[in-house]
């Protein structure tokens, strides 16, 4: 536990944020350029060179830019074909807005169990889903916190089973899977340029596949489904999420500095890695033959042993103090007396009150709601935490941090 009375640290006068966006500057000179231009709207050449930027980048044939990276999973999941009532296997930790789309589109969601090399979507639990459900088609495999999940196993289960798989790399963007790029190995990949994310736009996402066709069609629907016709002519329901030329430019500028923020987000991994080594804890995983993360979110898993008694309620949480123990409550709560920002893990979904009629499957069948919770996913969720992995925040801050993350175990 950290000891007030001993410890007199000082707080930070600036925040230390969990990641927040680092702007460079020339995102004003392409804004400037679509107001100069009078293109202030959904066309304009700041979509046209960014949607080109990440096709070279990713390797894929096409991409259409939107508003978020939400629509654009809602984009692959009509383009999936998903019909009311079916069923999709989706990752169980992540965040809301992966499942989100599912229910828009009235499929039904059954998560699956994460496992502790990566803390993705484990495939033995995927199989098993598979098992019990042989005629479900979709699969949204998330890649958290930038850590590629493993893509050999879970693309070779949904081939043998026909399904289609939707690759969510939100988070993952400028990951590598064996030299290749995630969002792309998915029959439709998603991207985020959200103001948290590796790099941003404020706001915005892109929807990337190597079907030409599909990226057509989804970019009709994302802008109201407008028919070629002197007046408006509709013939399909559609929606308005045409990335606007604004949002397009500032993520176009912070293009040419996705790899110098990955190299950051790594120093900062590392020191985090190194700081806590003595510690009974460890960081997020990675399989380091075959993958590079992009380290967007350094995380931490407290050992068993070293766990403080601690309950997470559905809103809120309650924890003991005991010496040489601590939990993440503990360690959040006290990093944010120092002006400090951290999140517990995401908490998965199948933990969710909006999703709990939804199945989970684990690799040993579907977890019963009368039983104890003992998916990796629920034991990841409650000895895990995010670490403050904001580039902006230098060195000698992080070690402020990891002294403080120290002194919680004393």
């Amino acid at each position: 536990m950290f000891d007030d009375e001993q410890n007199k640290i000082e707080k930070f006068k600036n925040k230390i944020w969990l990641s927040s966006p680092t702007m460079h500057g020339e995102e004003l000179e392409y804004m400037t350029r679509a107001y100069e231009t009078n293109w202030m709207s959904t066309v304009g050449k700041n979509i046209n060179d960014l949607e080109e930027s990440f096709r070279n980048i990713i390797g894929v044939n096409a991409s259409v830019a939107v508003s978020s990276g939400t629509s654009a999973i809602h984009l692959a999941v009509k383009l999936a074909g998903i019909k009311p009532g079916e069923k999709v296997f989706c990752s169980d930790v992540t965040f809301a807005a992966s499942v989100n789309p599912i229910i828009y589109e009235k499929g039904e969601p059954i998560f699956i169990d994460s496992e502790y090399d990566t803390w993705n979507m484990d495939p033995n639990a995927l199989k098993k889903a598979f098992e019990l459900y042989p005629d479900t088609k979709y699969v949204i495999l998330v890649h958290l916190y930038g850590t590629p999940a493993k893509v050999d196993e879970i693309k070779k289960i949904c081939d043998d089973n026909g399904a289609i798989l939707i690759e969510d790399s939100a988070e993952s963007l400028g990951s590598t899977y064996k030299g290749k790029y995630t969002g792309s190995f998915g029959n439709y990949g998603i991207i985020s340029f959200n103001g948290n994310k590796i790099i941003t736009g404020s706001s915005g996402g892109m929807l990337l596949s190597d079907d030409e066709e599909s990226i057509k069609r989804a970019k009709k629907w994302s802008t109201q489904s407008r028919d070629k016709a002197p007046w408006y002519h509709h013939t399909e329901i559609g929606y308005n999420y045409r990335m606007s030329n604004v949002v397009a430019g500032v993520a176009l500028a912070q293009v040419k500095y996705l790899q110098d923020h990955i190299k950051e987000k790594n120093r900062i991994y590392e020191s985090y890695k190194d700081g806590l080594k003595n510690l009974p804890v460890k960081v997020n995983p990675y399989d380091v033959e075959n993958s590079e993360p992009n380290f967007w979110l350094s995380c931490m898993l407290i050992d068993n042993n070293a766990m403080s008694e601690c309950k997470m309620m559905d809103c809120s949480g309650h924890y003991e103090l005991e010496s040489e123990k601590t939990c993440p409550l503990e360690i959040l709560d006290t990093l944010f007396k120092f002006n400090t920002e951290g999140r517990p893990i995401w908490k998965p979904m199948h933990m969710q009150p909006i999703f709990n009629s939804s199945e989970l499957v684990t690799k040993d069948g579907v977890l019963s709601k009368e039983e104890k919770d003992t998916s990796l996913g629920f034991d990841i969720f409650t000895r895990g935490l995010c670490l403050p992995s904001d580039i902006k925040m230098k060195p000698e801050e992080q070690e402020i941090i990891i002294e403080i993350i120290n002194k919680c175990f004393e």
